[in-house]
């Protein structure tokens, strides 16, 4: 009787192990590629579940919306990061996004731009916008803002396949093929091409303009989009920090906003379903918000997703 006692003990303590939990840890490496604007967020988020699970490694690359979407198609990662709304052609292929992130795109120019004074003043309506981007109708600075440089725009877009350009290109009824300008790779290649040239105009992700303080990115301008219409610049269309962006994004006055997803090739499952439940609970969510880079979706709506995940 008295040798069978600790063969009874360790059965308890087993049983025990298995109803809090540790006898279930997990175990694993978890992939993840694609969007710029997701990435910032999802390194983090995967630093945080690392330390949670020890047991798990979360490997993550970033490559544009594209690369994230196509990756998870092919079953290349186990989630692609995708800064845009998913295609019916994915969802056909077996494709379930889930809502992680919101945020917005900015265009920019460099603050050493000659017509800067007339740009923040007036600013740019989606029609100017279209006719540089889209039909090449405007091509130099003083026919787009009425400044008296005699200087041409020289247009930057994202040469990758990715969330911030079908963003961009949405609001003038078109996609990111459609998009005029010089390709550059990657939203960091993108900021550096108009930082670098005073004459440049480009667009970058929320996580690109701001620094994780809430200034502006030193020497990046926000062009003012003017959504009204009225031929200025009014208050809130002029974002000179990362709070008054947030807030334009909020109250969705803001032109330019988007969705983030997680592209899962099926139903989530495992350890993939464990990382989606972190990225979406309070303790992710303040992840989300140390980073900076990004918003969190609304608590509602995690509720929900959440609800869809068990």
């Amino acid at each position: 009787m008295k040798k069978s006692a600790p063969r009874f003990a360790v059965l308890l303590i087993a049983l025990a192990l298995a109803c809090t939990g540790f006898a279930r840890e997990l175990k694993g490496t978890l992939t993840l590629s694609g969007a710029w604007a997701i990435y910032p967020t999802a390194v983090a988020w995967g630093e945080e579940f690392q330390k949670l699970h020890p047991g798990v490694k979360v490997d993550i690359s970033a490559g544009g919306a594209g690369k994230g979407a196509s990756d998870a198609i092919a079953g290349l990662v186990d989630i692609g990061m995708v800064s845009r709304e998913p295609d019916p052609a994915e969802l056909a292929r077996g494709i379930t996004p889930v809502y992680v992130l919101h945020d917005a795109v900015f265009p920019v120019v460099s603050d050493k731009n000659p017509a800067l004074p007339a740009i923040l003043r007036k600013g740019m309506s989606v029609k100017t916008f279209t006719d540089i981007y889209v039909t090449g109708a405007l091509t130099t600075w003083d026919a787009s803002v009425g400044s008296k440089t005699g200087r041409p725009i020289h247009v930057y877009t994202r040469s990758d396949s990715c969330g911030a350009a079908a963003a961009w290109a949405a609001p003038f009824g078109k996609k990111q093929e459609d998009l005029k300008g010089i390709g550059v790779f990657g939203d960091p290649g993108l900021l550096q091409a108009v930082l670098r040239d005073p004459l440049g105009l480009g667009y970058n992700n929320f996580s690109y303009v701001f620094t994780r303080g809430g200034a502006l990115v030193a020497g990046v301008r926000l062009v003012p989009i003017d959504a009204d219409g009225n031929g200025r610049a009014d208050p809130g269309e002029v974002f000179a920090d990362r709070a008054a962006a947030i807030a334009a994004i909020e109250a969705g006055t803001y032109p330019v906003t988007r969705k983030n997803y997680f592209f899962v090739k099926g139903k989530p499952s495992g350890l993939v379903r464990e990382f989606l439940k972190f990225a979406l609970s309070e303790k992710g969510t303040k992840v989300v918000e140390a980073v900076g880079t990004s918003l969190p979706i609304p608590i509602a709506e995690r509720e929900k997703i959440l609800g869809e995940l068990k």
